[in-house]
């Protein structure tokens, strides 16, 4: 072997030495990596954005992988746990879901039943009415002959929410061509056997039938002469 040779030799043997070393080097930067990091586990993330209020289903997600030390400690990590929940507010694409994100929707108790009934949007609490909420229900009667006068009759109190329906374009009646659509909302109780008569009482006969939001702690109750008003009684 002459001198050529072996410095070719020594040179190919260099750098199979420095392939080796920088080989060691990733593998030390890799397992230092890991070391921080840690091992990734699943999570949630939102595919498009979800309105306040509305029950979740497993399609409006994705599953990602990310570091356990960066997923909190309330992520969700098994869409079981969505089912029969609404979120308490709007929920943005790309975030990750996590269960302070979501509640229980509300459910009907002992001796109660669903109701549901259209709301007109315009005279609603509109926006402001939510699944949990209590409200009063109104309704408008119009004068059967020329002896009575026009009332407005509280028919329920503290009425409980339990489901709000998306915005429904509404055509007038056959009778009334003059009329415009309105905008309406299905808006769902849970109440007693007798509340659910007195609703779909109001919604078959009343005039108007609005909702009156009632705050945090309101729950006395309202005397029988004051759940009936008459335009006279302000004279």
């Amino acid at each position: 072997m002459n001198a050529r040779q072996r410095r070719g030799v020594l040179l190919l043997l260099l750098s199979v030495l420095c392939a080796v070393g920088a080989f060691a080097g990733v593998l030390s930067v890799v397992r230092d990596v890991n070391a921080k990091v840690g091992p990734e586990v699943p999570a949630y993330r939102l595919k498009t954005d979800v309105a306040p209020y509305k029950e979740l289903s497993a399609d409006q997600f994705e599953k990602v992988s990310m570091p356990e030390r960066w997923r909190s400690e309330n992520a969700v990590t098994d869409l079981r746990q969505i089912r029969g929940k609404i979120a308490v507010t709007t929920l943005r694409q790309g975030s990750l879901l996590q269960t302070d994100m979501i509640v229980a929707r509300p459910e009907v108790r002992p001796g109660e039943q669903e109701i549901a009934i259209m709301i007109d949007a315009a005279t609603g609490v509109a926006g402001k009415i939510t699944p949990g909420s209590d409200v009063n229900i109104y309704a408008t009667f119009k004068a059967e002959n020329d002896g009575e006068k026009d009332q407005s009759r509280i028919i329920v109190e503290n009425a409980r929410v339990i489901d709000v329906g998306k915005l429904t374009a509404l055509e007038p009646d056959q009778d009334d061509r003059r009329r415009q659509p309105v905008d309406a909302v299905p808006i769902t109780f849970a109440l007693s056997a007798a509340d659910a008569q007195r609703v779909a009482y109001a919604e078959s006969f009343a005039a108007h039938v609005r909702l009156a939001l009632v705050g945090p702690g309101s729950d006395e109750g309202l005397r029988r002469g004051d759940r009936t008003y008459t335009l006279d009684e302000d004279k």
